[in-house]
């Protein structure tokens, strides 16, 4: 395994069937002081109202918001895209769009992992969780490409294995994890003592 031997200024997390009980678990267990922000592309309908940003808040220390175009990105504040937006990055802070949907969904799990790709380069890191379509695969191949550190949920312990299994046969990623086991990887990379693979 090789040593951590660069700052981490993103995590990117993506999920859609049964992403709500997994990014639930997984923000329960990252500390308030965590230092990085992290931006969250769950399916949800374009009629959903702010329900989940309520939920995912009981569940962590964290503050939880919906950002507004442009809004600044800020350490150890998690970013939800809205419902029937597109989340992106671009530099320091987030962008909405209404482009087309990407495998039917809009908030689209690729769009938001490529963006951060393009902006974050080696600096990001993406975990990619349950879902029942192909949403995240390419998305994940980027960060990869881009040199960034890309976490995988164990699709044994997906409630929908489709994404996560899609991701790992596209290409070579750095960690394939159960799901109980995401945090403790994130929290030593956020903190630039983790392992890359």
């Amino acid at each position: 395994m090789r040593q951590l031997q660069r700052r981490v200024d993103l995590v990117v997390m993506g999920a859609s069937l049964g992403g709500l009980d997994a990014l639930e678990l997984v923000l329960s267990m990252l500390p308030e002081n965590l230092g990085v922000p992290i931006a969250i592309a769950q399916h949800r309908r374009a009629d959903d109202n702010s329900r989940l940003v309520q939920l995912l808040a009981s569940h962590t220390r964290l503050p939880v918001i919906e950002p507004e175009d442009k809004e600044p990105l800020q350490p150890s504040r998690v970013y939800l895209a809205p419902p029937d937006y597109h989340l992106l990055i671009d530099g320091d802070t987030c962008a909405l769009s209404i482009d087309e949907r990407v495998w039917y969904a809009r908030p689209s799990i690729d769009v938001l992992f490529e963006s951060a790709a393009d902006s974050k380069g080696a600096r990001v890191v993406s975990v990619l969780m349950t879902g029942s379509n192909q949403d995240g695969a390419q998305g994940t191949r980027a960060i990869k490409r881009s040199g960034g550190v890309a976490i995988v949920e164990d699709p044994k312990t997906a409630l929908s294995p489709v994404a996560p299994r899609a991701a790992i046969e596209l290409c070579r990623v750095d960690h394939v994890v159960p799901l109980a086991d995401v945090a403790k990887l994130l929290i030593p990379l956020c903190r630039g003592v983790g392992k890359l693979s």
